[in-house]
């Protein structure tokens, strides 16, 4: 579609001619994760000559027991974020929360993420709208994509025209999700670059009783399905050793396998535009 916004982000335009990921570990866990992704991430992006976010969350707090690991909090966490920035001079994109959470989150983050569970949340968006900063409003599990419409105007009524959209899957009754792809063109429609998130889109939510559950096996399939619809950007969470994670680790990839997934997904990109 050549009516959607181009998003302007460091040196860089997300929905333009080249393609753009937001990938990275699903909460933080340790400086050196962070490091690890970001330095390996960074190396393969630039290798490929792909647009490249970091993405690392310092708080997840939309988790099914009180018991699950979260992240160090909001102070720790945009204090190893914007080492992350600074040492390998790269975006960042970060999930916030409550209204109170967005100017601060905002001196760190380029990208404000709203989740899913809470793109609804009119205070949130009109706080996160009015830091300038780009907002990326997650599709909730329980919305049609045309519904996302009115979640736009919300967030331009707030005088922010920066503005992505990412489908997650969708809710396909218990514990599962499915992803119908009619929904990127419905949401690109709104005249915004609409994101793919091909990890949290083969979440099994609530699967495992205290914790969600997912299959990594599906990421490749959807993530190169979504290029050939069209999508703008993708968004994998992505760990050196998932099995370990401490958040989301069922739908999250190996950073040993990010390479080679990206390159074909650049591949399908490129061949769609």
């Amino acid at each position: 579609m050549n009516n959607i916004k181009k998003i302007n982000l460091k040196n860089f335009e997300i929905g333009g001619d080249k393609l753009t990921i937001l990938a990275g570990p699903c909460a933080i866990e340790s400086q050196e994760i962070l490091d690890e992704t970001a330095n390996g991430l960074k190396e393969i992006t630039k290798e490929l000559d792909i647009n490249f976010v970091f993405k690392s969350s310092f708080d997840k707090a939309n988790r099914s027991s009180i018991t699950s690991f979260r992240g160090p909090g909001m102070e720790k966490g945009l204090e190893m974020l914007a080492q992350i920035k600074e040492k390998y001079d790269l975006p960042i994109v970060t999930d916030i929360h409550t209204p109170d959470q967005a100017a601060h989150a905002a001196e760190v983050a380029d990208i404000l993420q709203i989740p899913a569970f809470l793109c609804r949340q009119t205070d949130l968006l009109v706080a996160a709208a009015q830091t300038g900063k780009i907002i990326n409003i997650k599709k909730g599990q329980f919305l049609a994509p045309e519904q996302m419409g009115s979640l736009v105007k919300k967030v331009e009524d707030s005088g922010n025209n920066n503005i992505l959209l990412t489908d997650r899957g969708t809710s396909f009754g218990y514990n599962n999700l499915v992803v119908d792809f009619r929904g990127i063109p419905i949401m690109q429609s709104f005249g915004y670059p609409v994101v793919f998130d091909a990890t949290h889109s083969v979440q099994l939510p609530g699967a495992n009783g205290s914790s969600s559950g997912g299959d990594r096996r599906f990421v490749p399939t959807l993530a190169k399905a979504a290029m050939a619809v069209g999508a703008n950007v993708l968004f994998f969470e992505i760990h050196p050793d998932p099995d370990k994670a401490k958040c989301d680790g069922p739908n999250m990839i190996a950073l040993k396998d990010a390479k080679e997934l990206f390159t074909i997904c650049k591949k399908i990109f490129e061949a769609v535009k």
